[in-house]
Order: structure tokens, then sequence, then C-alpha cells
């Protein structure tokens, strides 16, 4: 990395002493030496750089050097990054991928090792990784936790080969982080007491003041996808010390307009502390993690920003120690060559492949709700024609797909309402947990056009609606794009907006979409084996 020796005055935001002073900082070989009282410094501020607590990097379907770009400019200098999405397609060489690419960027990366890979046995993954690989990794001076236990059930009723993960990461003292949406009562408290220390899972103040009854802190969290800051930024004022902000997943089109920045500006505007707000995105989540991140104290890694108010926190500069990696919205960080890997043995499908035989009667529908990862389970009366169940475009009730890109297998299909689609089809290769084949439409041609076009491109996202056909090859494990950060928000936002042409009222249907696969968050989901009941952990029929 390039460093340099510098001095730097302005209005010092001194979180832990909880104090603004007009000041000057003296950066040498990339570390802060001094930080003084002066007088007649510029009207801007100087701060740590925000960290994200948990973020999937492959959520932003940009490699890691690509996303580090997209980030400095809104002064993140740091994320807690759980590599698993590409874990569950390529095992370790996935991570090991993440990181090396990552190492080439002044940013600062921490990655985890994940525990759920796969993240059930009731779907096809790529890659399995056991006990023994999870304490390889964790003995990674690099891998700084175990990341989210998503097999609540496992930690509940001490599951072998999950407390072998858990028990690796005590013995090492690496943090473990927590995935446990709806838990409560005593199933909380034997998962909180198998030492998990976070969740970023909270949908209400008082599940995560349950929670943090328990000694877990709560990652306030706001991405593409799930957005609950709204009903969990009180904590701020009644728990301070408990809370960090992430975003979990943030896709490109997003990315590009803020990062961390948002909710620092959306938490002061409600009048929240400013040192309470900056302590959720600086100094707790480095500590927690142990990161080697820069906080202002003499003597740290000289990781700060400038911004030029306390409102809307626009950023001037972004300093990683104590080089400029970006400016006035522009970053100075290198496009990095690097190799292309991917998972993709899907052969194109045919028509035929779709259709649900069946009777009328009653079906079991799985039920979004925008903004929330949670599903609802409906009912819904749905009729046959020659002996083939059919959509319901009046009833919202759509087709659903699931099919993996691993083997031949035939499709899962199910019944999917609330996107609201009057016309065409949508498909993507990126679908929590395992990346199979993901599709939602109204019918069958426009279902297999898109389906095949992401297959045939190795992995991505597609739409088609007749002879209107838009796609993003995602040729990097099926999850990530091998171009830029301002190409990619462009073309997403082109295949966004033609989405919601089809008529849906959704913020982002390929984000909600992607998680209609995540067999952990309740209440119904489709893997590619089936239809499956996230309350008790079991498939269900397609037929009430």
């Amino acid at each position: 990395m390039k460093t340099q020796n510098f001095k730097i005055k302005g209005k010092i935001i001194l979180i832990r002493e909880r104090k603004i002073m007009n000041g000057e900082i003296t950066v040498k070989d990339g570390l802060i030496s001094a930080i003084l009282p002066c007088d007649d410094v510029p009207d801007y501020y100087i701060l740590p750089g925000f960290v994200d607590a948990h973020i999937h990097i492959e959520s932003s379907m940009l490699v890691p050097s690509e996303f580090a770009r997209i980030a400095v400019r809104h002064g993140t200098v740091a994320t807690v990054s759980d590599p698993h999405e590409i874990a569950n397609v390529l095992g370790v060489e996935g991570i090991e991928f993440m990181i090396n690419n990552a190492e080439k960027v002044p940013f600062k990366f921490y990655f985890g090792a994940p525990s759920c890979v796969p993240a059930t046995d009731f779907e096809t993954a790529g890659a399995e990784i056991g006990v023994q690989e999870i304490e390889k990794l964790l003995a990674n001076d690099k891998i700084k936790y175990l990341s989210e236990m998503m097999n609540f059930p496992g930690v509940i009723y001490q599951d072998k080969m999950v407390m072998g993960k858990i028990e690796a990461a005590h013995r090492l003292k690496k943090p473990i982080d927590g995935h446990a949406p709806g838990v409560k009562g005593d199933d909380l408290i034997k998962y909180a007491n198998a030492g998990i220390s976070t969740d970023h899972e909270c949908t209400s103040e008082a599940e995560a003041i349950e929670k943090i009854g328990l000694g877990m802190k709560t990652l306030i969290r706001e991405g593409s996808a799930a957005k609950n800051f709204e009903s969990l930024v009180g904590l701020l004022n009644t728990h301070p010390d408990m809370v960090m902000f992430c975003s979990d997943d943030k896709h490109p089109h997003e990315l590009i307009n803020g990062h961390i920045n948002e909710l620092v500006v959306r938490a002061l505007a409600k009048g929240m502390d400013l040192y309470d707000v900056l302590k959720a995105c600086t100094i707790q989540p480095v500590e927690h993690y142990n990161l080697e991140v820069g906080t202002l104290r003499i003597g740290d890694p000289a990781d700060f920003i400038v911004v030029d108010n306390l409102t809307d926190f626009k950023v001037k500069s972004t300093y990683i120690n104590g080089e400029k990696v970006a400016e006035n919205g522009h970053d100075f960080i290198s496009t990095i060559p690097f190799k292309i890997l991917n998972r993709f043995d899907r052969i194109p499908i045919q028509l035929k492949d779709l259709e649900i035989k069946g009777e009328s009667g009653e079906y079991r529908v799985i039920e979004v709700i925008d903004g929330e990862l949670w599903t609802k389970e409906g009912h819904y009366q749905l009729n046959a024609k020659n002996g083939v169940v059919q959509s319901d475009i009046e009833k919202d009730v759509l087709k659903i797909i699931v099919l993996s890109r691993y083997d031949q297998s035939p499709p899962a299909i199910g019944w999917i309402k609330n996107f609201n689609f009057k016309k065409g089809a949508i498909a993507s290769s990126v679908a929590h947990d395992s990346h199979n084949i993901i599709a939602v439409g109204t019918n069958d041609d426009d279902l297999l056009t898109a389906i095949n076009e992401v297959i045939n491109n190795k992995g991505g996202l597609a739409l088609s609606n007749q002879s209107e056909i838009q796609s993003i090859a995602l040729p990097v494990a099926g999850l990530m794009s091998d171009n830029d950060g301002e190409w990619l928000a462009e073309k997403y936002n082109q295949i966004h907006d033609a989405s919601l042409a089809l008529g849906s009222s959704l913020h982002d249907p390929f984000m909600v979409l992607s998680f209609c696969a995540l067999l952990v968050i309740p209440e119904l989901k489709l893997s590619d084996k089936g239809l499956f009941d996230g309350n008790n952990f079991i498939f269900t029929p397609l037929k009430c």
C-alpha cells in the first residue's frame, strides 16, 4: 500500500471522549502519530471511517476489489464479510478467491469462516465445509470470526457437527455470529449460551432486547432486501453499546448511491446522539471483531474520513492506512485482473419441465413481504386444465421455479404471491443460499426463456417479456460480474426497471426472488428439492 507522511487539520470527532476538537492529525508511515489541538482549522470534520458489521460482498455482484472502489467513495474503510455465498458454490476455493482478490486493493476486508455450507440438507449445494475445514480456516489470521450460525435448530438440539464448529471458534478465540430469526424463550437461551455473540435478523425492538439481555449484540440491518432500520433504530437510545450497523446484502444500483453513511444520516435526522451513532459503525465493530482498523487514536492506522458537515455527511475524502483512496466521489483504486471461477453444470430445460400436473384445488402459496426475508404461507384455490394446474394472474398467484445448477435433476415448482407481475418472467442464479436457478413468471414460455438465458450465460440475471430479453451475465461463481461497478449499476438499473414494468410493486423484484429459496428463514420457501416449511424444518406438500 502507498502511504504518506502528512498533517491534516479540521474539526476532529473524538468518539470515545464524546467531543469535537479543533485540531491537527499527524500521519507517519500510515499510522497516526499525533493528535493535537490547534486554532484556525478548516470548516470540515474528521472522523473514523465507517465499518459494515455484516455483509455478503457477493450480493453487490462485484468482486471485492470492485466493491472497494465504490464503498470508499461513501466513507467505508472496512467490512466484516461473510463469504458464505461463494462458499456454497465453490467451497474453500471460493473463500480463497475472495481473500486473494481483496488483498490486492487498499481496503480492509475481514472475512469469516462460513458455518453452514451447505446451509441445510434440504437443498443441492456445490460444496460442503466440515469441522476440519472450519478449524483450518479459523486458524488463519485473515479469518476473524465464525460466520452466521444459521442452523439454529442444530445449536438448540446440539447437533454434533454444528457444535464442533462452535467449539473450534471458542478454542481459537474467534467470535461467533448469529442468525436466529424469531427464536425466543428457552430455545434462544440455548442458542445464546452456545456463545453466539450477535444477531442481524431482528425485526422488532422486543426481539432485539430479548437477545441483548442474553449478551447478543444486535446488528441494525438495512440492505437491499431486508430493511429493519426503522424498527430497530430506537435501540441507539436504550442500548447504544449493544448495536452495530450492517447492510447484509447490497445490490449494485444501491451501493453506487450510498452505504453505511446513509444510516448515519438517517439516525441523526431522528435525533439520535451523534457519538452513539458513530460508535455503532466504527468503534463497536472494530472492537467486537478485533479488526486492525483505526478509530482516531495515537498509534492507530490512519483510517479516517473527512466530511463537509454533520447533517448529510457528504464525504470529501477517505484515507486507509494513510493513503487517500477517495475524494469528492472519485476513488483512486485500480481495477485488478483476476481469474474467473465458476461451477455451473446445468443444461437447458424444455417447456414440459415447467408443468405442474394435478387437479383443481387448494394449494400452498409463498407470500412474500416487501422489505423482509420472512414469507407467509397462504392457501389459494387454483384451477387445472387438461391435468395441468394453472397460474392465476388475477389473484396474483404465479409460478415459482427452483432447479439445481449442479446437476440435471428436475425442477421444483411451486406458487408465489405478491410479485404482481401481469406479464413476463425473471430468473436468477443468485438464490440464497445454494444459489441454484430461481425464477418467477406469469407464463411458461417466458419462464423457459429467462431460465435458459441464465443457463446459457453460466449464471446471472434474466428477464423475458415475449420478444424482449434482457440479461446480465455473472460469470464469477454465477454470483459476481467481471465488470466494474459503474457498468454493473447501469445494467442492473435497466433490468430492475424492466422488472417493475412487468407490473411489480416490490422495491426490488430480483432481490426478493433471491431469498425465496432461503430455507432458514420462515415461513414457506422453495428449494430445488421441493416446498419447505421453515417453521418446522420439513418438506410440505404443494397441495393442501
